[in-house]
């Protein structure tokens, strides 16, 4: 009879520890995966999101100032609009750029967007300076389309297309000339950029309600 050899529960854990090091020695370094690092809550896009936001209430000081209608008060109010706007433009791109796109960006920027454009129509409204079915259409339109992409947010996402940015440019445009005190040809270029500016919400809303129709009732509904 064979004498039995008895193996120490250290050895064979020893055992097993070094041919798991060995088997992971053999795995390519291609197939090892890097958790990425999460990036960060307060990162440059975020900030720049966060202060158009609170830029919004300093415009509506400086567009109420002084009944209104003081012009210095109201080239104040353009050139915060226009920071805010600016603003706007550049937190997109640097989130997409440098990979900082987070939860809080999506949710706030479209907030901070429809808070600049809709607080900077009603103030013109009630000012005078802007008639109030103009401002009803292009609120109306932005609610609508935000419901719409909430109602179909299962089925897919509503990408903002190019009709899209360009109704924000020119919006941003014709409300930045609006605030100016200007008169004259130049106060009636800005009522005429805000017509195309109403053209390119109806004609941006009509889309987006074209392309729900189609992630609702298409195929696989």
């Amino acid at each position: 009879m064979g004498v039995p050899v008895s193996v120490q529960s250290d050895d064979m854990d020893h055992v097993w520890v070094e041919t798991g090091r060995a088997r992971a020695n053999l795995v390519p370094a291609a197939a090892r995966t890097v958790e990425p690092s999460a990036v960060p809550l307060m990162n440059i896009a975020n900030i720049l999101t966060v202060a158009r936001i609170l830029i919004v209430p300093l415009f509506l000081l400086a567009l109420f100032a002084a009944g209104g209608h003081e012009t210095g008060w109201r080239i104040v109010a353009a050139a915060l609009f226009g920071v805010a706007a600016i603003t706007d433009r550049i937190d997109g791109q640097l989130a997409r750029k440098y990979g900082l796109v987070t939860d809080f960006g999506k949710l706030a920027d479209p907030i901070a967007d429809k808070a600049l454009i809709g607080s900077a129509l009603i103030g013109l409204s009630m000012l005078g300076d802007l008639a109030w079915w103009i401002t009803l259409v292009i609120c109306a339109r932005e609610i609508g389309v935000t419901l719409l992409r909430l109602a179909v947010v299962r089925r897919g996402v509503i990408p903002a297309g190019r009709g899209g940015k360009l109704k924000t440019l020119v919006q941003s445009l014709a409300i930045a000339v609006m605030v100016l005190p200007l008169s004259g040809m130049f106060e009636t270029a800005g009522l005429l950029l805000m017509y195309v500016a109403v053209a390119l919400t109806v004609i941006t809303g009509l889309d987006y309600v074209v392309q729900a129709a189609r992630l609702r009732f298409g195929p696989g509904s």
